[in-house]
């Protein structure tokens, strides 16, 4: 290998690894983090990790196959903000299902710099799962985040009135009840409960772990998680739905772009979310939720609001455990 090849590999190498780092900070169901990134010189294969799957929340992966998305769009960001332009093209290999996307980066003299500008804002997003100070979010802002989806392909509607808005929070009390009572999901959300320093899952202090994985595992409680989560619903300042034209794969990973692009306007403006996604994860709910949207197949119930203090940031995997470097041919 010439001394210039290899210090072209040496480069890309530094800055796939960053701009990976940066991909990996996006949300996941219950902070599962089911991706992997196969490097190859200036190309980035995206692939989920099957065995971070939530089979009883998420039976279908269409939630694992968004939180990819979300980290598909903050790859794309990170590279504007490197000055590199990612070509990308989803599901390109019909029989590998596995494979969810292909980023070819090149280098170029102008990216867009809303991405770039946008990228700067990944490390503050914060999941905000507490109520929201009693602050409205003006108008121009929402408008901000309903174009940020439109322009992945998908729709967000907010639900201004309050009927749309309680009908919600009681779908969402509903699902809390469903879930809570069955075993199985009881049990994989426990498997999720995790001390912070294992740098995934939902984190709690190491020996609160093993008794509230205990607790989540022998009692439902539906009703009292379902009422807080009640009353979070009706009092967020934005509720809005995520939608898409249709149910694919690939409307999954448009889903979490967009997502990604709406949470990231968000935090520009000072904004944080959190999800109510229950509804649309029980199957006996899902159409209930879906009449309330224009058209389309819901994705996600987004909470909105200004946060009433700053959180810490979640844990992350290691960026060796998530990146793999191939040989180059």
């Amino acid at each position: 290998m010439t001394k210039t090849k290899t210090t072209n590999t040496n480069h890309w190498k530094r800055s796939t690894r960053s701009i990976i780092y940066g991909a990996s900070l996006a949300p996941s169901s219950h902070n599962t983090q089911p991706w992997v990134f196969r490097v190859s010189g200036p190309e980035i294969e995206l692939w989920t990790d099957r065995s971070r799957a939530l089979p009883e929340n998420d039976p279908d992966d269409r939630e694992l196959i968004i939180s990819c998305g979300c980290a598909l769009l903050n790859l794309r960001m990170v590279a504007a903000d490197d000055g590199l332009d990612a070509q990308v093209e989803l599901l390109p290999e019909p029989g590998e299902q596995d494979l969810l996307a292909r980023v070819s980066l090149t280098e170029k003299a102008r990216v867009s710099l809303v991405d770039a500008h946008l990228a700067k804002f990944i490390p503050h997003r914060r999941t905000y799962r507490q109520r929201f100070a009693p602050r409205d979010v003006e108008a121009p802002v929402l408008d901000e985040m309903v174009a940020a989806a439109s322009y992945e392909g998908a729709q967000l509607q907010p639900l201004l009135t309050d009927e749309t808005r309680s009908k919600a929070a009681a779908l969402v009390a509903d699902g809390d009840a469903a879930q809570w009572a069955d075993p199985k999901w009881r049990s994989e959300l426990a498997a999720w409960v995790c001390p912070r320093r294992q740098g995934d899952g939902l984190s709690v202090p190491m020996l609160p772990a093993a008794l509230t994985q205990s607790a989540i595992r022998r009692f439902d409680m539906g009703s009292r998680v379902g009422n807080r989560n009640h009353e979070l619903t009706l009092s967020a300042p934005v509720l809005a739905l995520l939608s898409t034209y249709s149910e694919t794969p690939g409307d999954w990973l448009l889903a979490g772009q967009a997502l990604q692009r709406v949470l990231l306007i968000a935090c520009l403006h000072g904004l944080q979310a959190s999800y109510l996604n229950q509804p649309i994860q029980v199957a006996a709910l899902r159409p209930k939720i879906q009449s309330m949207t224009a058209s389309g197949s819901p994705q996600i119930l987004l909470r909105v609001g200004y946060p009433a203090r700053e959180l810490a940031p979640t844990a992350r995997r290691p960026v060796d455990d998530i990146i793999e470097f191939l040989p180059e041919e």
